[in-house]
């Protein structure tokens, strides 16, 4: 049995701080093989920086996946032709930098981890994720012989996440939905294999609105007049989902929603 962690939205200063600090006695407590976290609130609440990537990895991450902000920190476009770990979603158009995929072997053989965007309510608009990734799925299966698949689809609208996760139904190991910032309680194992989670949650600070100060977001939806969002502060909710996968089939065998909380 292989063991991923999976940690949904990682949110700014506090997000990040708390999964660097908490990760070692994470992995031994829960007893992980293999991380994967998104990162794309990381800086700030908007896009990663290399430092931010690289003491992430440092800590135990393994892979990070991201979103519709990731090109909000200039300096990781450079970063992402370099370290094929950090990755951007599958659907953006051919020549752009980085990677929507990689495959990465492990002390129980090979796991591919897959990124892509939805594109209901959602921008910037992307190329259709479901004729992608059915390309690229097969592709992982029959010329990487990878069998553990794990996909983090980036998207607004619980309909078509849970489209994506029945369309790769026994292809893939697992789809675990992020961006909406709310973890939801739908996990389950659909009738193929695939393990599913409309929301893995976010990283962040949980006395907020999606990671950011309250009184700021309630003015705006009072008043429309744009201004500012700071990260909020105070103990951190980290959450995510934890699954258990037959490394020789790919199959998932469980999963269950992650959630610990840290007052640093």
């Amino acid at each position: 049995m292989l063991r991923i962690l999976f940690l949904g939205d990682i949110v700014g200063e506090p997000g990040r701080r708390a999964v660097i600090l908490g990760l070692k006695d994470i992995k031994a407590k829960f007893e992980v093989d293999f991380i994967i976290a998104n990162g794309e609130n990381s800086a700030g609440g908007r896009g990663i920086t290399p430092k931010i990537a690289i003491d992430l990895m440092r800590a135990g991450v393994a892979v990070i996946t991201s979103g519709d902000h990731i090109w909000d920190q200039q300096e990781i476009i450079e970063f992402m032709e370099m370290e094929p770990r950090v990755l951007r979603p599958l659907n953006y158009p051919e020549g752009t930098p980085g990677a929507g995929s990689i495959v990465l072997e492990t002390a129980k053989g090979k796991v591919a981890v897959l990124n892509a965007q939805g594109r209901s309510f959602i921008q910037p608009p992307l190329d259709n994720p479901f004729l992608l990734l059915d390309q690229e799925v097969d592709r992982l299966r029959k010329d990487e012989g990878v069998k553990v698949i794990f996909l983090d689809f980036h998207a607004e609208t619980t309909s078509e996440k849970i489209a994506i996760g029945r369309a790769l139904d026994g292809r893939v190991s697992a789809v675990v939905g992020t961006h909406t910032h709310v973890q939801t309680a739908d996990e389950q194992i659909f009738p193929g294999g695939t393990a599913f989670l409309c929301d893995a949650g976010m990283c962040g600070p949980i006395d907020s609105i999606l990671g950011r100060e309250v009184a700021p977001i309630v003015g705006r939806f009072r008043t429309s007049i744009p201004c500012r969002f700071p990260v909020a502060k105070g103990i951190v909710g980290l959450r995510g989902a934890l699954i258990d996968v037959d490394e020789s089939t790919g199959k998932a065998l469980k999963i269950e929603r992650f959630s610990e909380d840290y007052d640093i």
